[in-house]
């Protein structure tokens, strides 16, 4: 009984004595100290590792391209025993769909902008194309559609791609729905528009007719407190 009274006489004179302890500030940090820091990428998504795009080269299925939500775009050479990161250099990180030409896997198109509406949601600015398998990319444009879930590449006809763009998902948006490019993405065409709250949340092909296609359309609002 004594043993217990000891201690928690300690523990009492312990927390009076934290609880009058004093504390100063150091003052304001200067952000000049991280002038020469220089911002790269520490691996596969920042947020809890999620992946929401991947493609695989069907001729060679040790080429895999993997996209995260807030960490660019990777690539394996090896089936997956390593990885490298091929999208740092583009202006935004945050990826929603991948799609390789098959008929010449050289070519990578990676939509921008993560499709899954949630409580942390990363917007993206337009659609990238590759021609030199990852080593550089090009802005192929549809900037403003902020969300790309989809894309879908015509087998019969590689410069017929198809974007499934889900659009803003904190306001009403026109630049949403299906859009499409007959010229390898120098222009493009909105083919399916249902309203500025409804966007693509999902585009498929049938392999055998690429002209015949099924979207899924999903209408939503995030708000802050909740999403409708």
């Amino acid at each position: 009984m004594k043993n217990i009274i000891l201690l928690f006489s300690a523990l009492f004179f312990c927390t009076i004595n934290f609880a009058q302890k004093k504390w100063t500030a150091d003052g304001q940090v200067s952000l000049d100290q991280f002038s020469s820091w220089q911002p790269r990428n520490i691996g596969p998504a920042g947020m809890s590792g999620r992946i929401v795009a991947i493609d695989v080269v069907e001729k060679d299925p040790s080429i895999i391209y993997l996209g995260a939500a807030s960490g660019g775009v990777w690539k394996t050479e090896n089936s997956g025993a390593s990885w490298t990161p091929v999208f740092d250099k583009a202006p935004i990180q945050n990826i929603g769909a991948i799609a390789i030409q098959q008929s010449n896997p050289d070519v990578v198109w990676v939509g921008t902008g993560e499709g899954n509406p949630r409580n942390s949601l990363n917007i993206g600015k337009g659609i990238y194309k590759s021609l030199d398998a990852g080593k550089t990319w090009t802005l192929m444009g549809l900037e403003k559609t902020r969300n790309i879930h989809r894309v879908r590449i015509d087998p019969t006809d590689p410069n017929t791609v198809y974007v499934a763009a889900i659009g803003n998902p904190y306001a009403p948006h026109s630049e949403r729905g299906v859009f499409k490019t007959t010229d390898g993405g120098q222009t493009w065409k909105r083919i399916l528009f249902v309203n500025d709250t409804t966007g693509c949340a999902e585009l498929v092909m049938d392999p055998s007719n690429p002209n015949k296609l099924i979207a899924c359309m999903w209408q939503h609002y995030r708000q802050p407190w909740r999403m409708q």
